[in-house]
C-alpha cells in the first residue's frame, strides 16, 4: 500500500482526510462524493458539476469508453479531463459491474489498466469480480483468489503516477472480507473499495453492510482510503462513514431522477407525490411541484437530477462537520430513525463498538444519550474498559446516583450509561453527558454492567448502589453482595457529608 492517503480529523471509525491524487496534481478532501458520469446519458455536464457542486472528483466507466464506437477514440486522443471538461480527479471503473451482470467482458487487467492509463484516468481499477451476496463459501474462496490474482496482476502493470484500486470482495463471509482486506493492503496499490454491496443496500440490508465493512476495516488497517462501491443515497452517509468509509459513488442522482424520484435524508419520494418540496435548494426554492412535473421530460430529469446533487452534497457536508465537533454518532442515531433498516445498520455498526473505539477521539463534543442504542457507544465501552485505572480508596465505597456521603470510605458518582466515576472526573468527556431524565432500560443495565467491572476489579472492598428507582433488570445484573438502596424511597444510606453536590445536579448531567 503506497502512502497517498492523510487522515486529520477522526471520530468513532469515521476520518476527515486528504487523498493525494498526484497524476491529477490535486488533493481530495475525504469523505468525497465521486458523481458516476454516463457519456451517453449524461444529465448534467461533468464542468457544471464542478463549477456548481465544488465537485473535486467524479467516477466513469472505463470499460464503456473501451467499448465505444462514439467515445473511444476522442477519449485516447483527448483524454478524459478535456473529453469530460472536468479538472479535478478522475476514477474509473474497469467492467468489472458489466461482468457481474453479464457473466463476462472482453478484457483482462493489464489490457484494461493500460487503457485507464492512456485515457487519462487518475484512479484505475483492475477487473475484480464482484460476489454477490449469499453465495456458497465455494463459490466466494473461488472468486476471491480470482480478484487477488487481478490485484497481484495489476502490481506489475506500469501505470506511473496513476493510482490504482485494490476491491475486497469475500461476499457475506466476514473471515474471507477480512483476509480479502489483509491481501489487498499487503500490495502496492492505493486505494481500497469494498466491493458488490450493492445488492445489500438494494435490499436494505444495511446491517450487512456494516458487518462486511467492518472485517474489511480490520484487514486493511486504519491508514487505507476506502471506498464504499455504489453507495450513493445521502441517507446512509453519516452510517457509512462512521463506519470509516471515505469514498462514495453516485448515480443515484441521476438514475432517480429518471424515474422521477426525489432524493431526501430520509428516504425517496416520488415526484407525483409531492405537494410541497421539502428543500432550501435552488431547485427547490425556485420552483414548485407542478412547475416540475409539467417541465418536459429531458428539462424535468434535470431539474431533478440538480435536487438530488444538492441535498447529496449538503449531507455529506453535515456529516463532516459532525465529524468534526465530535458528534458523528449522533447524526448516525437521528437518520437511524429515517427507515428501519437503516436502524438495523446503526445497531450493526455498534456490534462493532469495540472496533471504532480503536480510533475514536478520547476528548471531543458533549455526549448526548438520545436512545438505547447510545448505552452501546464506544465511548460507554471506554470507560467500562478503563476503571482499572481509577483507584478506589478505602474498604466501603458508595456508588450512588444522588448525594455524598461521609458514613462511607469513599463516595463515586454513578451515572447511566456510564456506571460508577469517581467524582473529580465529573466534567471530564464523557463522563459530562447529557442524559434525559426518563432513560431506557439499556441504559440502567449497561450502567449496572459498569458496576459489575468495579467490583470484579476490587474484589476486597465493599460496594453500595444508591438508586432512583432503576428497573429490575439492572438490579438483578448487580453482583451478589452489592448493597442497593433506592432514593426515591429513603432519603439516603446516613448523614451527607458537608461537600455539596446535590442530587438535582447529579441526575441532570
Amino acid at each position: 500500500m503506497r502512502d497517498h492517503f492523510e487522515v486529520r480529523d477522526q471520530d468513532a471509525a469515521g476520518r476527515i482526510g486528504e487523498l493525494e491524487v498526484p497524476r491529477a496534481g490535486v488533493t481530495v478532501e475525504t469523505p468525497a462524493l465521486l458523481p458516476v458520469i454516463n457519456p451517453h446519458l449524461q444529465t448534467i455536464p461533468p464542468a457544471e458539476i464542478e463549477a456548481e457542486f465544488g465537485a473535486e472528483i467524479l467516477i466513469t466507466n472505463g470499460y464503456i469508453f473501451y467499448n465505444s464506437d462514439d467515445y473511444r477514440d476522442r477519449a485516447l486522443d483527448e483524454g478524459l479531463h478535456d473529453l469530460l471538461d472536468f479538472s479535478g480527479a478522475i476514477m474509473t471503473d474497469s467492467g468489472s459491474f458489466q461482468l457481474a451482470e453479464y457473466g463476462d467482458i472482453s478484457v483482462d487487467t493489464p489490457e484494461i489498466l493500460q487503457f485507464q492509463h492512456d485515457i487519462g484516468s487518475d484512479i484505475g481499477t483492475p477487473v475484480d469480480i464482484p460476489t454477490p451476496p449469499d453465495v456458497s463459501r465455494e463459490q466466494a474462496e473461488e472468486e476471491l483468489a480470482a480478484t487477488q490474482k487481478a490485484l497481484e496482476t495489476a502490481e506489475g502493470v506500469d501505470v506511473g503516477e496513476m493510482l490504482v484500486n485494490a476491491p475486497v470482495q469475500g461476499s457475506t463471509y466476514p473471515d474471507l472480507r477480512e483476509s480479502a482486506g489483509s491481501h489487498a493492503a499487503g500490495t502496492d496499490l492505493d486505494v481500497f473499495p469494498v466491493g458488490a454491496v450493492v445488492p445489500l443496500m438494494n435490499d436494505y440490508r444495511y446491517d450487512d453492510m456494516v458487518d462486511a465493512v467492518a472485517a474489511a476495516k480490520r484487514g486493511l488497517g486504519p491508514a487505507a482510503p476506502v471506498h464504499l462501491f455504489g453507495a450513493g443515497h445521502p441517507m446512509m452517509f453519516a452510517l457509512a462513514v462512521a463506519m470509516g468509509c471515505d469514498l462514495f459513488d453516485s448515480a443515484a442522482y441521476a438514475l432517480y431522477a429518471r424515474d422521477d424520484r426525489y432524493l431526501t435524508v430520509r428516504g425517496t419520494e416520488q415526484l407525483a407525490d409531492l405537494d410541497y418540496l421539502p428543500c432550501s435548494c435552488p431547485v427547490c426554492t425556485d420552483h414548485d411541484p407542478d412547475e416540475i412535473r409539467e417541465s418536459d421530460d429531458d428539462h424535468r430529469e434535470y431539474l431533478l437530477a440538480k435536487h438530488n446533487l444538492h441535498i447529496t452534497y449538503e449531507e455529506l457536508r453535515r456529516v463532516k462537520q459532525a465529524l468534526r465537533t465530535g458528534n458523528l454518532l449522533e447524526l448516525v442515531d437521528e437518520r437511524a430513525r429515517s427507515h428501519p433498516a437503516m436502524l438495523d445498520g446503526y445497531r450493526a455498526l455498534l456490534d462493532h463498538a469495540d472496533q471504532l473505539e480503536e480510533t475514536d477521539p478520547t476528548t471531543k463534543d458533549a455526549f448526548f444519550h438520545t436512545s438505547a442504542e447510545s448505552s452501546r457507544r464506544p465511548e460507554v465501552l471506554r470507560h467500562h474498559q478503563r476503571l482499572d485505572r481509577l483507584a478506589v480508596d478505602g474498604q466501603s465505597v458508595l456508588l450512588t446516583e444522588g448525594e455524598n456521603n461521609r458514613r462511607f470510605d469513599d463516595t463515586w458518582r454513578l451515572v447511566p450509561p456510564f456506571g460508577p466515576f469517581p467524582r473529580h472526573l465529573s466534567k471530564t468527556y464523557p463522563l459530562n453527558a447529557q442524559v434525559p431524565e426518563r432513560l431506557s432500560r439499556e441504559a440502567y443495565e449497561t450502567a449496572a454492567d459498569g458496576v459489575t467491572r468495579l467490583v470484579e476489579l476490587n474484589p476486597d472492598v465493599a460496594f453500595t448502589v444508591g438508586h432512583f428507582s432503576w428497573p429490575e433488570s439492572a438490579l438483578d445484573q448487580l453482583p451478589e453482595g452489592v448493597d442497593t438502596i433506592n432514593l426515591d424511597e429513603e432519603d439516603g444510606p446516613g448523614p451527607e457529608s458537608q461537600e455539596e453536590n446535590p442530587a438535582g445536579e447529579e441526575r441532570e448531567q
